[in-house]
């Protein structure tokens, strides 16, 4: 599946402050059994979003509608559990573009990587900050600038730096995956190569 380019995004976020989610409640194991990625955006948080008979739970985020956009704000401590890949295509398949938290579990923010979402960690307090932006207006944009490694809410004027693996985000500026990495650096490639013979 092909990955969109990430450079800049501002949008609303969908606010999910509870502390370590692992991804068994991002995406339960009942659904891993598809080989493809389509349909797990429905059924992501499946527990929490619908009840034993399949109706939407108004008291869960995803059913108020009083919230959207393609960015999740979530508590720290996410993407813990197994490291099913099944995770990211459930977030990515509803629609988010990018999870922010005060930390995540290396193997879920490498999935997330790898299938264009980008994770945002930042810091407890400012984590605090856009719960409380959000809070007071839900319409409130966050803007994320990954060549500068920033994350804003520019209504507020607050702001925090993050980090990120330099090859990643070469990858997700581009739109590369691995392999499409490799084929955009084939010439130098093969200039190595010969240059080593």
């Amino acid at each position: 599946m092909p990955i969109d380019k990430f450079v800049t995004l501002e949008s609303p976020a969908v606010p999910l402050p509870i502390e370590n989610v692992d991804t068994d409640q991002i995406i339960p194991a009942r659904f891993l059994k598809a080989t493809t990625r389509e349909g797990f955006g429905d059924n992501l948080f499946c527990d929490w979003r619908y009840d034993k008979n399949g109706q939407p739970k108004a008291d869960f985020v995803l059913n108020d509608p009083t919230y959207n956009g393609q960015i999740l704000v979530a508590g720290k401590n996410f993407g813990s559990g197994s490291s099913r890949e099944h995770a990211a295509w459930a977030i990515g398949g509803y629609g988010f573009k990018a999870v922010v938290s005060s930390f995540f579990a290396d193997i879920f923010k490498n999935n997330a990587l790898n299938n264009g979402i980008l994770p945002v960690q930042i810091s407890d307090a400012f984590l605090a900050q856009l719960f409380e932006a959000i809070e007071k207006d839900p319409k409130v944009k966050i803007k994320i600038d990954l060549e500068n490694q920033s994350i804003s809410v520019p209504a507020t004027g607050i702001s925090e730096d993050f980090d990120i693996n330099p090859y990643k985000k070469k990858c997700l500026l581009n739109g590369y995956d691995d392999i499409d990495y490799l084929f955009s650096i084939k010439d130098e490639i093969a200039a190595w190569e010969k240059a080593a013979q």
